[in-house]
């Protein structure tokens, strides 16, 4: 089956998600007025007025002057509009605002600083919701494969994937081929580098591309399968492309990369200059999750790396050695997997030590429209090849 990427989506997007439903759960959302749409949550100062500080936002996101200091014109073509104020507690507001494209363009990190530039380093100012124009959305394009992309690249038609990692750190190239063969012919969908595997000399990028490559390619040929091994091109702007072209022309349908570390927009090279799909890791992001300033995880994880072009997110689990609760990943779900306008779902891959034993646990929760991922829980088994296929017939029973 033949896959389109391009920045343009079709009509054959895929069904959306199947989440538990969990009060407060919202969508991302498409605007009708070709303005782009944020919410905030404010705390606020003894006396502090919010729609004064909300006024000041919109000002400091755009022209950054006073308003004495700006011609009326310009002020109600570039400024932020503020359009709601309401209070929502003791000294907390929540407000939205709307920008015009005018102050963005089509450009991923102008829109970026646009949300969230010079605000970042005041204090008190959570950006929790966003509501998308239609034209903004058509530019940025989102991801070039998305859920049916990536079903059509594994085969996979109905039940969830599932991906683990090479690991750990220190192994010889080698060796991780080793253990990228053992959990292809048991038939893991995807196989990716541990974020953490670059270019160390124990294991160098280029000597690992190849043999896990091939270890992946010969495994598919004795099974029948069609797993897919990511590597990670995490990288300098110097050697990234030089990474990307190697795992294309190595015959890799998709990579690994950590958006926050290297650029989001890279994205959008990846996606447009080597049709690879990208499984992105949340690596540095966390920073900006505060609970009174910065940008919830959904808008993050969900939102902007979907608009960035992740085919896959990969995020910290409920119940795992991170933080996030139910709550956040059925967002962080629903902003990846929703309707937004022309552009293509991404698939949700909850990670960070997701136990074997509770696999049809969360895809209850989640739906079959996932991707588990799971390493430390398969590891412990030892024989990782029947521990990779009591997993997967542990999928295939849920989407029976």
């Amino acid at each position: 089956m033949s896959v389109n990427v391009g920045r343009r989506t079709d009509a054959d997007a895929p069904p959306l998600g199947r989440d538990l439903p969990i009060p407060g759960t919202v969508a991302p959302g498409v605007r009708a007025d070709g303005r782009l749409g944020v919410r905030y949550v404010l705390a606020l100062g003894r006396n502090e007025d919010p729609a004064r500080k909300a006024a000041l936002i919109g000002l400091e996101q755009t022209v950054e002057l006073s308003r004495d200091l700006v011609a009326p014109e310009l002020l109600e073509r570039m400024a932020g509009r503020v359009e709601q104020v309401s209070h929502s507690g003791p000294r907390r507001a929540q407000v939205q605002l709307s920008y015009s494209l005018d102050a963005i363009g089509d450009d991923l990190p102008q829109c970026l600083n646009l949300l969230f530039g010079n605000i970042s380093l005041k204090p008190g100012i959570r950006i929790v919701g966003l509501d998308w124009p239609a034209a903004l959305l058509r530019s940025l394009g989102g991801p070039g494969y998305g859920i049916s992309g990536l079903r059509a690249l594994t085969g996979v038609a109905n039940r969830a994937l599932l991906c683990t990692a090479l690991k750990p750190m220190g192994l010889s190239a080698a060796e991780l081929a080793v253990r990228c063969e053992a959990f292809a012919r048991g038939g893991i969908d995807i196989i990716k580098d541990d974020h953490g595997l670059a270019d160390q000399r124990c294991a160098p990028f280029g000597e690992r591309l190849a043999l896990c490559q091939a270890a992946v390619t010969r495994a598919n040929a004795q099974t029948g399968g069609r797993s897919l091994y990511f590597p990670n091109v995490t990288a300098s702007a110097a050697r990234l492309p030089e990474r990307l072209a190697a795992a294309r022309d190595a015959g890799c349908r998709g990579v690994l990369i950590c958006p926050w570390l290297v650029g989001l927009d890279t994205l959008q090279l990846i996606r447009d200059q080597f049709g690879l799909a990208v499984l992105a890791h949340p690596a540095f992001t966390s920073g900006l999750f505060g609970r009174s300033a910065g940008i919830s995880a959904e808008l993050v994880l969900g939102d902007l790396f979907r608009l960035a072009g992740a085919d896959a997110v990969i995020y910290p689990n409920a119940g795992g050695r991170f933080s996030f609760s139910a709550a956040t990943c059925a967002r962080i779900n629903t902003h990846l997997r929703g309707s937004l306008g022309p552009v293509r779902a991404s698939l949700p891959a909850p990670a960070g030590g997701i136990d074997v034993a509770r696999a049809g646990h969360w895809l209850r929760c989640y739906g079959p429209d996932t991707m588990l991922l799971i390493g430390g829980s398969l590891y412990a088994q030892g024989d990782l090849t029947r521990a990779a296929a009591a997993l997967r017939r542990v999928v295939e029973c849920s989407a029976s």
